[in-house]
């Protein structure tokens, strides 16, 4: 899989930029608030629906205008698709596969994938939980795309139960809201269930080639400490733990067992990385995660994109090296860096040099 052509219109910086893309490496070279990262910020978009840099889509729009668009062909084997999608300011985002409107934006996951390493990664270690959930869920929705709906569903009836939970509700008034969160959140947990269990041993075979150790570990933790793996046996566990927390939930507001409050625990050797892991072990551990998505999608019969996103100046040597070695089969790789001297010679391939959001080769 790889992009032949990206078109920004009042995307972030660039009032119009197109760029014709092609397999291999191509670099973006050019100082902070330049414009790199909007390319690869733009593909993480048609991949995600949603930035790596920002939560809203509002900043994505240029200043003063009210929507944004990114366009961009895609080549999967022998066939190539136009992708689409309208941001717009205040209201629903729209999106056309060769050309035509999509009944949702939804229906654009899956048609691109990618696979971004940022700065930001280091957040999967060191950060919330949220930010591993958001890790699993977002490999779930580019190999399942379905499970986008079904993740959104069960982001509301939270938001519902919790809305109804401060009214200190009775117990009729619950049974509903109980019956579809646990219906929905048993799928969104038997999914990164299966998930994980195909990703250790990726994981831990890229931080064994990163790091030189193979003393690492992926575990998914529910907050409910739920033993099922199967959607329905999940369901039956949340239904029969939800009366037992029926007294603080009400108490505080919030739903206290569902996937929202899950987390994925990364240990090496017998310690939690979080909060034990040195610097460097805490890096080597965030591309292994990053790595291990990209080999996952590979066994899936794709190859993703690659973007590298102003990594390398976080790396040391060794590091660069070794992820260096681990993407270099990949069909196309996208990379943005500030300073030249900080690229391996082997993703200079292609130098586009970005400044003031001009592009020169």
């Amino acid at each position: 899989m790889h992009l032949t052509f990206l078109s920004l219109t009042d995307f972030r910086s660039y009032k119009n930029a197109e760029l014709v893309l092609r397999p291999g490496v191509t670099t973006f070279i050019g100082g902070n608030g330049e414009g790199k990262t909007n390319f690869a910020e733009a593909i993480g978009y048609l991949a995600y629906l949603s930035s790596h840099r920002t939560g809203s889509d509002a900043p994505l729009i240029r200043l003063g205008c009210e929507r944004a668009y990114i366009r961009a062909k895609v080549m999967n084997e022998d066939r190539e698709e136009l992708l689409e999608i309208e941001i717009n300011n205040g209201r629903a985002n729209r999106g056309r596969i060769n050309q035509s409107p999509t009944r949702s934006t939804k229906e654009v996951l899956g048609h691109l994938r990618a696979v971004l390493f940022t700065p930001e990664d280091l957040s999967l270690v060191k950060g919330d939980p949220s930010e591993r959930r958001d890790y699993l869920d977002k490999i779930l929705i580019s190999r399942t795309p379905r499970l986008a709906g079904t993740i959104t569903d069960y982001e509301r009836v939270v938001k519902q139960r919790n809305s109804l939970l401060k009214t200190r509700p009775n117990e009729k008034e619950l049974i509903p809201w109980d019956g579809q969160l646990a219906k929905l959140a048993s799928q969104v947990i038997a999914a990164r269930l299966a998930l994980v269990e195909e990703l250790r041993p990726l994981v831990v075979a890229a931080y064994s080639k990163i790091a030189a150790g193979d003393n690492v570990n992926i575990e998914y933790k529910s907050s409910g400490e739920l033993k099922q793996r199967e959607a329905s046996a999940i369901e039956a566990e949340i239904l029969l733990a939800l009366p037992d927390l029926r007294r603080a939930e009400i108490e505080r507001g919030l739903s206290l067992i569902g996937p929202h409050r899950d987390d994925l625990l990364l240990t090496l050797g017998a310690v939690p990385v979080r909060g034990y892991a040195s610097q460097g072990e805490s890096w080597s551990f965030a591309l292994s995660l990053r790595v291990a998505a990209y080999h996952l999608f590979r066994s899936d019969g794709d190859l993703p994109i690659l973007i590298l996103d102003d990594v390398f100046a976080e790396l040391d040597a060794t590091r660069r090296k070794a992820l260096v070695e681990l993407i270099k089969d990949g069909e196309q790789v996208i990379v943005t860096a500030a300073v030249e001297e900080d690229l391996p010679q082997d993703l200079l391939h292609r130098k586009i040099y970005v400044s003031n959001g001009t592009l020169n080769e």
